[in-house]
């Protein structure tokens, strides 16, 4: 065997190593999706509570809870850049600080569109009283923003992604690790769609067996070519 085999072996293997990696991590994250269906199953399996403390949820993403508390009227935040039914427009996130908890819960109110008018806000005031409402706990994902922007303190402050930490500063709020997205039952809600989680599962084992069906041909060809070689 030459030297000119050498090079296209070598660049088989390669390739080989690779697209059977890629099987591999496509079964991974298939894993993974499966295990959050088990999780979603499994908080869904379970009764409405009523949670007074804070340190409750840190452990129950996906279950539906009650929370008894006090809206903070003035210290509310709009998620902005967000699509329902392919319109634009914004999320409402008003703080609850929780009855007999100095901690609070920042609880999404729902969705309202723009309406072509970014320069004016929907009315979302809300009064501060008592009051029970009901959520699903949510762990919030701090999405990617093309422009980093400054806070500021003059309410509602318009946010582009979900930093806990700085929201909490900037409100002087000790805000839970997670967020509540009220449920359509609750009233002060604005559009509720909370899409379900879907996994696509089947996706991720689909692209698992293109990898390796095309390992599987690529392996087929890297032989032809070895006994070629051999007999040569």
């Amino acid at each position: 065997m030459g030297f000119r085999f050498y090079i296209p072996a070598s660049l088989i293997v390669a390739t080989l190593a690779l697209l059977i990696s890629l099987g591999f991590w496509q079964l991974d994250r298939a894993n993974e999706k499966r295990a959050i269906e088990d999780q979603i199953a499994n908080a869904n399996s379970f009764d409405v509570e009523l949670v007074t403390s804070v340190e409750f949820l840190k452990d129950r993403e996906y279950y539906h809870v009650r929370l008894q508390g006090s809206y903070v009227g003035d210290k509310q935040f709009v998620y902005d850049n967000q699509i329902v039914d392919q319109v634009s427009g914004y999320y409402v996130l008003t703080p609850l600080v929780l009855k007999g908890d100095s901690k609070a819960v920042l609880i999404n109110r729902g969705f309202i569109p723009w309406n072509g008018r970014r320069d004016k806000l929907a009315d979302i005031d809300i009064a501060d009283k008592l009051t029970e409402v009901k959520v699903q706990i949510s762990k919030p994902v701090k999405r990617m923003e093309l422009e980093a922007s400054e806070l500021t303190g003059d309410f509602p402050v318009l946010i582009q992604a979900l930093d806990l930490d700085e929201m909490s500063t900037i409100a002087s709020l000790d805000f839970a690790s997670v967020i509540g997205l009220l449920s359509p039952e609750s009233d002060n809600g604005f559009v509720r769609q909370w899409e379900p989680y879907t996994g696509s599962i089947e996706r991720h084992i689909g692209y698992a067996i293109q990898w390796f069906l095309m390992a599987l041909v690529l392996a087929f060809i890297g032989i032809r070519l070895a006994l070629k070689q051999r007999k040569n």
